[in-house]
């Protein structure tokens, strides 16, 4: 019920975002349906209806990811003080996120099967001529549990994903945390330095020193060692006063050292991202060179091993890991050979978002590299295949979930700077500067990521051209 009010009140730009969602899973399911029609209307050759369901994977993984970026982004899930006193805590917040997920996605796939049911002819009759009949399969009743099953995968799958990454985190102390440490009765925490025995007591231990800025605006008691403005001892009740003494032949403590200004920390994907993508293009070209058996794949894809197709999806992966260090690599570049103010703040944008938005750019790099690849070997005149509508349904949903959890990435980033960005603007920093400095970065990522793209969709491209 809670999570039907939140997604009843929600913003409108949230609300638009969960119907992105719905019409990615809708159309992910409708894919998956037609799997098991073609699986209905070719029972003997099971090996094809298979590889249908493996291309699958490709729009149900862009979904989930899309969810999960969309759940993130909710401002009506995210925690609040006082929340936890009316049993609203961080797990009951994760739960109802991750049931909102469960609702977008099962809306899209009730969508999915009424369409699906309706192209059939099962509820106002055959459309279209039957011109769908085919990959339907019509002509048989259709299986009610197993498409309930397939419809299911991306509801359970988006949850299951919200569910983990918004998973509450334990509470853990830093390197200057923990347990409390008291000094002599009095003393608030423990002293910088340690005092010895009789320190405290001992004769001219507590004298304030005076220094020559504060000497002239002391008071005349205070620099002939009486008594204060107030009748006290000299040093007694003086906030500033001298610390002890050492005696002789002991050693001075070392002054405490103020604690540095952490840096960004790099992220660490680059180098494992770098050695899948260098193993995806290394397994594409021994696919290519073995004398393996081809498969004739879909999609109006020429025939080809299926190792190109492993070699694919690692390099994807490859790419997706190594967003988050080239992001970073990107703002060091920025900031490097005597920078300005502007390049520094661009720069320090990109190192501190590096992990939020370099993922789904490497992601976005991936899908454009596989639809570069693809529309390269696509030669409709050579073996007469052409891609038809599943196939461009299917690289739709995927260009369209990666591109969308790109921009929720940026919003998310949008509202992570809300308060340097307001604060920028009290201090008398001019609008045009904050949007110089997004061209800038935008600019420095088409830069680096751009020549990455073409580099590994040619490489990727190239075993299934031979």
């Amino acid at each position: 019920m809670l999570a039907l009010r939140l997604t009843r009140r929600a913003h409108p730009a949230v609300q638009l975002r969960r119907l992105l969602v719905a019409t990615a899973s809708a159309g992910t399911g409708f894919l998956l349906l037609c799997t098991l029609g073609h699986a209905m209307t070719h029972p003997g050759s099971p090996g094809a209806s298979f590889l249908r369901l493996t291309w699958c994977a490709a729009p149900l993984t862009a979904t989930v990811y899309f969810a999960v970026a969309v759940a993130r982004t909710d401002p009506g899930t995210r925690p609040r003080p006082g929340l936890s006193a009316i049993g609203l805590g961080p797990v009951r917040l994760m739960a109802v996120s991750a049931t909102t997920t469960a609702l977008s996605t099962l809306l899209g796939s009730m969508l999915a099967l009424l369409f699906f049911l309706h192209l059939r002819g099962d509820l106002t009759g055959m459309p279209f001529d039957g011109a769908a009949a085919e990959f339907l399969a019509a002509s048989q009743p259709l299986p009610l549990p197993a498409a309930l099953t397939l419809l299911c995968l991306v509801p359970a799958a988006a949850s299951l994903a919200v569910a983990v990454t918004l998973r509450p985190g334990e509470a853990r102390f830093t390197a200057g945390e923990g347990l409390r440490r008291f000094g002599r009765f009095g003393a608030r925490g423990s002293s910088a330095a340690r005092e010895t025995f009789g320190a405290y007591g001992r004769f001219g231990a507590r004298f304030h020193q005076a220094t020559g800025g504060r000497a002239a605006g002391a008071a005349p008691g205070a620099q002939t060692g009486g008594a204060g403005p107030r009748g006290e001892a000299p040093g007694i009740g003086d906030p500033g006063r001298a610390a002890p003494q050492p005696r002789a032949g002991e050693e001075t403590p070392p002054a405490p050292v103020p604690e540095a200004p952490q840096a960004t920390a790099t992220p660490a994907g680059l180098p494992w991202g770098t050695a899948i993508l260098a193993a995806g293009l290394a397994v594409e070209a021994y696919a290519s060179a073995a004398t393996t058996h081809a498969t004739r794949m879909p999609s109006g894809l020429p025939t080809g091993p299926v190792a190109v197709l492993v070699g694919w999806a690692l390099t994807a992966v490859g790419l997706a890991l190594a967003g988050p260090g080239l992001t970073h690599l990107c703002g060091r570049l920025l900031q490097s050979v005597r920078p300005g103010a502007l390049r520094l703040l661009a720069g320090r944008v990109l190192m501190e978002e590096a992990t939020r938005i370099g993922r789904p750019l490497g992601v976005v790099c991936a899908v454009t590299s596989a639809a570069y690849a693809m529309a390269v070997l696509h030669d409709p005149a050579a073996d007469g295949r052409s891609l038809g509508p599943l196939t461009t349904l299917g690289a739709t949903v995927v260009t369209g979930c990666a591109v969308a959890t790109l921009l929720t990435a940026a919003v998310e980033a949008r509202q992570a700077r809300a308060d340097t960005t307001a604060a920028l603007l009290r201090l008398g920093a001019p609008p045009t500067v904050l949007r110089s400095a997004a061209a800038l970065r935008a600019g420095a990522l088409l830069a680096v990521f751009g020549p990455i793209t073409l580099i590994v969709a040619e490489l990727a491209a190239l075993p299934l051209a031979r």
